[in-house]
């Protein structure tokens, strides 16, 4: 294998029988594939025996982007309206004075306990089960760190499809196998996922507002379905990305606590500013400890004067979050509105994303561009789901609506076979 002899793929012989090739001990062999596995080199998947892993995917769908050229609006990258983002003078002034008076330093410790108790009460206040709360670096670190605290490479995961592109990128640089799971307006399909875990998927992860990049929600009933799912199945580590706080105003229906091992992460990033790079975790007392007792063994903590600027943010009223939502939805609302009058189907319940299904996603983004506007292709986001491109509202204003949806219905085509779901 380090001489890339084996291609990626390549099945390995079985233990057992390596061993008499070789004329070694069998448990000479075991302790090699379990090295190797650890090392992220082979993957194993029970009775289908091992075989060698891919390369590490890095950001092959993050380079799936579309620039645009001078004079082309772009409404491809995600981003949240600045207009609608809280200055941050003020918020960091009263963190450093705060540092001030008692200086961060080493053995403190790692979660800001003024931060811990408001997260808390605003996850009480949510129906988020009980659990320590813990900070990390943006959602996707947080992520990242509860997989790699219960899973090892060949693990397969469960995954939204159409479902967050970075997030579709994570899953394989860690080893483990995406295993997309169909989604509508109200969140994943309880059958999927039945499929997926009943096939060995040790993990579920699903966001439950402002779903990127359809906006589908978790309702109650959808809810309800996929806590019945999950209890046929509590050896699942489930994961819960509440990216859309303080943005939508879509009651949180969590999934949290339904299966053993549960995780539940909330960013700050688009409602107080994607820089900030602060998310908080909380979860079953083993996955938290875990990983901050990882966490410790690399960055330590997330700045306690970062901790300290968010909780200034939240007590201060900077933000309003019924009037951030007001705002994304009048305009998401009127771009679908604009679309279904043009006979062209759209999604978005929530957050600050349009889906659009398209016959030909190349050359639907390339008449766009002739058009004006530059989309984000659909490949960024997708697994087995049908084409489609995702159009962000957040730099859209009410004179922009018309424009982009005669454009998006002469570029999408005839309406698709199947929808996204």
């Amino acid at each position: 294998m380090g001489a890339g002899e084996l291609e990626p793929g390549a099945l390995l012989p079985p233990m057992r029988e390596l061993a008499t090739s070789l004329g070694v001990n069998p448990n000479t062999v075991a302790a090699a594939y379990r090295t190797l596995r650890e090392r992220g080199v082979i993957e194993t998947a029970g009775r289908r025996g091992s075989r060698v892993r891919s390369r590490p995917t890095r950001t092959a769908r993050g380079s799936l982007r579309v620039d645009a050229p001078p004079g082309v609006r772009d409404v491809g990258e995600g981003n949240p309206d600045p207009a609608l983002l809280p200055p941050l003078r003020d918020a960091l002034a009263a963190a450093a004075l705060g540092d001030e008076r008692r200086p961060g330093l080493y053995g403190q410790a790692p979660v800001d306990e003024e931060f811990a108790r408001l997260a808390r009460a605003a996850l009480d206040e949510d129906g988020v089960p009980d659990g320590p709360v813990a900070v990390t670096s943006g959602s996707l670190d947080a992520i990242e760190r509860v997989l790699a605290a219960h899973l090892r490479p060949g693990d397969a995961v469960a995954v939204e499809d159409p479902g967050w592109g970075s997030l579709l990128d994570l899953v394989p640089s860690l080893g483990l196998r995406p295993v997309p799971v169909g989604v509508d307006d109200d969140g994943p399909l309880p059958a999927d996922v039945k499929r997926a875990l009943a096939a060995g998927a040790r993990a579920l992860i699903v966001t439950d507002r402002a779903q990127n990049p359809t906006g589908a929600v978790i309702g109650e009933h959808r809810a309800q379905q996929l806590r019945a799912v999950l209890t046929r199945f509590p050896d699942t580590l489930l994961i819960e990305d509440d990216h859309g706080h303080a943005i939508v105003d879509q009651p949180l229906h969590p999934l949290a606590g339904t299966t053993r091992s549960w995780a539940f992460v909330r960013s700050t990033a688009k409602a107080y500013g994607p820089d900030l790079r602060v998310a908080l975790l909380t979860g079953d007392p083993v996955t938290v400890d875990r990983v901050t007792g990882r966490q410790q063994l690399g960055p330590g903590w997330v700045s306690r004067l970062l901790q300290r600027a968010v909780v200034q943010l939240w007590t201060s009223g900077a933000v309003d979050p019924l009037a951030v939502a007001r705002s994304y939805g009048e305009r998401r609302d009127a771009l679908v509105r604009a679309l279904a009058e043009r006979g062209v189907e759209a999604h978005g319940r929530s957050g600050m994303n349009v889906w659009v299904p398209v016959l030909d996603e190349t050359g639907a983004v390339t008449r766009l561009l002739r058009s004006g506007w530059a989309v984000a292709p659909g490949a960024r986001y997708r697994l087995d789901s049908p084409p489609a491109v995702r159009v962000t509202v957040s730099q859209l204003s009410a004179a922009d609506i018309v424009p982009i949806a005669d454009a998006l219905a002469d570029a999408a085509g005839p309406a698709p076979a199947r929808s996204y779901g």
